[in-house]
């Protein structure tokens, strides 16, 4: 008796149903890829936005009421000045960023390589500091996040009665400090960064005056 072979009618149908199996095996491990790539790109993004947020706040908080800049004609004295694109202070690096002391600290929006803006930090040691004799930076400056379609930086001090007046995009007042900073960024929908409004406040103002108190929007004297 002899056995029944495979037409070659059956051979193209099997081969053409085991490509199907595979294409559609391979286009869902494709897109499982894709999608955990995604995943980790989102995430790689947060943790990103999350750590330079937290490392500006910080910088800002802590910034100390130390002159970097003394006019000897008029004895006026800079520990804080600011504009919408550019902020300068004496703070602390974290410990493992410094060799100890006050560092004179700098962000700064600048245009981006690839269009649009970045927010840039450098730092450098007070101790030392001559605006009129540049010198070469300890460390190069590091971009803390790109993709920036619009942005600023705001300043808000007290007035004459000692409430908070009104945010304004420049802080040019000799030897004092705003009473908070906000930063209002606008970012690229192709950069995939979300970057929320934050408001920081400057502690070395708060340790000088009294407290801010949020519910009066004034500063309470002696901390209580």
């Amino acid at each position: 008796m002899r056995t029944r072979g495979f037409t070659l009618v059956e051979l193209l149908l099997a081969i053409l149903l085991l490509g199907l199996l595979m294409a559609g095996a391979w286009a869902g491990i494709n897109t499982a890829v894709k999608a955990s790539r995604s995943g980790e790109a989102l995430i790689d993004r947060t943790n990103r936005v999350r750590v330079a947020q937290e490392f500006i706040r910080r910088q800002i908080r802590n910034a100390l009421a130390l002159p970097y800049i003394v006019d000897k004609s008029t004895g006026e004295t800079r520990t804080f000045e600011g504009d919408a694109d550019v902020m300068r202070f004496v703070a602390p690096m974290p410990g493992y960023l410094s060799r100890g002391g006050a560092y004179l600290q700098t962000l700064e929006l600048r245009p981006g390589r690839g269009g649009g803006r970045e927010l840039v930090f450098a730092h450098e040691l007070l101790n030392g500091y001559d605006p009129d004799k540049p010198r070469e930076a300890e460390r190069e400056p590091v971009i803390l996040i790109e993709g920036i379609r619009r942005a600023t930086f705001e300043y808000r001090g007290l007035d004459e009665t000692g409430k908070l007046g009104d945010w304004d995009e420049e802080w040019d007042e000799p030897g004092s400090q705003p009473v908070l900073v906000r930063m209002k960024f606008d970012m690229d929908e192709r950069s995939g960064y979300v970057w929320p409004e934050i408001v920081v406040p400057v502690l070395a103002n708060s340790a000088n005056a009294g407290f801010f108190d949020p519910f009066y929007g004034s500063m309470k004297p002696g901390g209580g």
